[in-house]
């Protein structure tokens, strides 16, 4: 497949947060002290908008299950529910020897599939406990005992912890919600639990992390002032970093909205201070240590304007790759044994226990043990929004569609390019770049009748474009309903971006959960942007152009993912004549009431359910829109 234009998308996003990561440096280092405490403040506001809505509180339900005796220490095996039917397991480490109220830790875990039974996580919790502090670790979604799709046989797409998260973060799209808050919303919960306990002095309580759990650690860290001290690690660099090294993080790393208020990773430290903070990092961690060193400066520079004692913030960097390794869980216990008046401690020797030890659950799983899995969750709250949505007259809807994908403005006529023809034994296709927007070009193809005509740009007064699932060269090739419409028509197709000649080049096919696809979404997200939209606006434009070179009717026919491209459009544009649909969905509500959902994270709208479904844009169109073999929730025929 041709692909001249596969790091298009990418640099388009680097391009813009490069310049939104130089304006914040910029501003940063301006700062006065006054001018400070306002940043600071605006920083909270812009991360609490970002993880919000809040669930409310509700009773814990906690229990104690069992107990296992070391020398220095025990572990209490722990469930609490941090909502109803949400079962989290959890490990409480205890220091043998306590005189009183002892200083708390708050382990978050990494992404393991052994959760809180990994070998370096049971490590970090005993080393804290052998120096004094009690120690809750607790186990993620789908990592540990918390596998959520334990009771399904076919479960490929979710059998690593960081495709299952992506899957529940997808679908959490759909009603509006970040999976970054669940995730934090377990750990707030966690912190609640740990407090409860009268061996725990609630003025002296850290959080620390790596991976997974170092992001965690930063978020909690800015979203609940009941901590006192952070040891993020292995997480802090720069959103920038992480773009431009073509790095896609967990859909819980990327909070909507944060890059379009202008907030780097460091600013989820900068939230609390001058409360302490120790940042971790590792020498060979795929996490850039240029943008870790970055971090550490921003962090340093602004406690220094807030006159923080010097000691409230270090930095300590491995020698290691990805882990919490020794070194780094030596200087985080004295980091915090310092800072909760234990003065210098001895790092113990920690001995990993076998996961059955630890397990709060009979079989090792919460749902076997009647824990209610989140796809559920999703599921009841899409039929909730289902039964509350009222239809939505035809301009309500279009106004409210046109909301929902963010599009931008389209003003005056897009330019084109006329690139080199494509000659195939059957025909001979012109090409054309239309720039849609700075940086982005929609790969527009046109089947000639006259092949010397194939160098300018000549539009009917009547135009068919073709909206392929992946690419149009693919779909020109292979596809009955696009062979037909060549054999009918001089048909248009179009690549927008992201797809055909502009798909990401990497390892792996495009439909991975965690590929490249996947990130320009979250970055999308990040943008307080829609990254569907944005392919849709590439439609639109590319109708501008036609419209402007002629054409007064357009027909569109759009399959899989361009199917949807080929619905939005229909309904936002009134030249569209008809519209036909193959292999498209036909409802955003079923992908939310299933476990599984195979279609890439960039066909989803947030918040879509809490407005209107694809059957109402489907009954807005009436007879001018056609059917054609829909597709279900796994991209097959419904």
């Amino acid at each position: 497949m041709r692909k001249g234009y596969g790091h298009m998308v990418l640099d388009y996003y680097v391009e813009r947060l490069r310049k939104r990561h130089a304006e914040r440096r910029e501003k940063l280092f301006r700062l006065s002290r006054e001018e400070a405490l306002v940043y600071r403040d605006q920083v909270r506001q812009s991360i609490m908008q970002a993880f919000a809505p809040l669930p409310q509180k509700t009773p814990l339900n906690a229990r104690v299950v069992g107990e296992v005796e070391r020398p220095r220490f025990r572990i209490e095996k722990v469930l609490f529910e941090s909502r109803p039917g949400c079962l989290v397991t959890a490990n409480l480490y205890l220091p043998q020897k306590l005189d009183g109220p002892a200083p708390a830790v708050l382990g978050a875990c990494g992404h393991s599939p052994d959760g809180k039974a990994c070998d370096l996580y049971q490590a970090f919790a005993q080393r804290l406990a052998m120096a004094g502090f009690v120690v809750l670790v607790y186990d993620p979604f789908n990592q540990g005992e918390r596998d959520q799709y334990a009771l399904l046989t076919a479960r490929d797409s979710v059998a690593a912890c960081t495709s299952a998260h992506n899957m529940m973060g997808k679908q959490l799209e759909l009603l509006g919600e970040f999976f970054g808050m669940w995730r934090a919303w377990d750990g707030i919960r966690a912190l609640d639990y740990l407090l409860s306990r009268p061996e725990v002095d609630p003025s002296r309580v850290g959080i620390t992390g790596n991976s997974g759990g170092g992001t965690m650690t930063t978020w909690l860290w800015a979203l609940d002032e009941r901590f006192t001290m952070a040891a993020p690690g292995c997480f802090i660099t720069t959103f920038l970093h992480n773009l431009e090294n073509e790095l896609p993080a967990d859909c819980e790393q990327c909070p909507p909205g944060v890059l379009k208020a202008g907030l780097e990773m460091a600013d989820f430290l900068i939230a609390r201070a001058p409360a302490p903070v120790i940042l971790l990092g590792q020498h060979y961690d795929f996490f850039d240590r240029r943008g870790y060193w970055e971090a550490c400066e921003e962090v340093r520079h602004f406690y220094r304007l807030l006159g923080a004692p010097e000691e409230n913030v270090a930095c300590f960097c491995g020698p290691h790759a990805h882990g919490y390794y020794r070194e780094n869980q030596e200087a985080m216990v004295r980091f915090f044994a310092r800072h909760a008046g234990l003065g210098e401690v001895e790092v113990g020797e920690a001995e990993p226990l076998p996961a059955e030890l630890l397990n709060a659950t009979p079989s090792g799983n919460v749902v076997e043990a009647g824990a209610k899995p989140i796809y559920l969750f999703i599921s009841e709250k899409a039929e909730e929004l289902a039964r509350r949505r009222r239809p939505l007259p035809e301009e309500e809807l279009r106004a409210k569609l046109s909301e929902l994908l963010q599009l931008p403005s389209r003003e005056g006529v897009p330019h084109h390019r006329n690139l080199r023809p494509i000659h195939t034994e059957t025909y001979t296709f012109a090409r054309y770049a239309v720039e849609t927007e700075d940086g982005i070009r929609a790969l527009l193809r046109k089947k000639m009748d006259h092949p010397e005509w194939a160098h300018s740009l000549d539009v009917e007064e009547e135009v068919h474009l073709y909206l392929p699932h992946l690419a149009s060269e693919e779909d020109l090739a292979n596809d009955p309903l696009a062979l037909s419409l060549q054999e009918k028509y001089p048909l248009y197709a179009l690549d927008v971006r992201g797809l055909g000649e502009s798909i990401p080049d990497e390892e792996g096919p495009f439909w991975q959960p965690y590929g490249m696809d996947y990130m320009f979404h979250a970055y999308g997200l990040m943008f307080g942007e829609s990254y569907l939209g944005r392919r849709v606006f590439d439609v639109l434009r590319t109708l501008d152009l036609l419209a402007h070179e002629g054409a007064q009717k357009f027909y569109l026919y759009g399959r899989g993912q361009g199917g949807l491209l080929a619905l939005f459009t229909a309904l936002l544009d009134e030249r569209v004549q008809a519209v036909t649909l193959k292999n498209t969905p036909r409802s955003y509500k079923e992908w939310a009431s299933v476990p599984l959902v195979d279609w890439p994270a960039a066909n989803f709208l947030w918040g879509v359910l809490h407005h209107f479904d694809l059957e109402d844009c489907l009954r807005a169109l009436g007879d001018r829109v056609t059917f054609i073999e829909p597709w279900g929730p796994d991209m097959q025929s419904a």
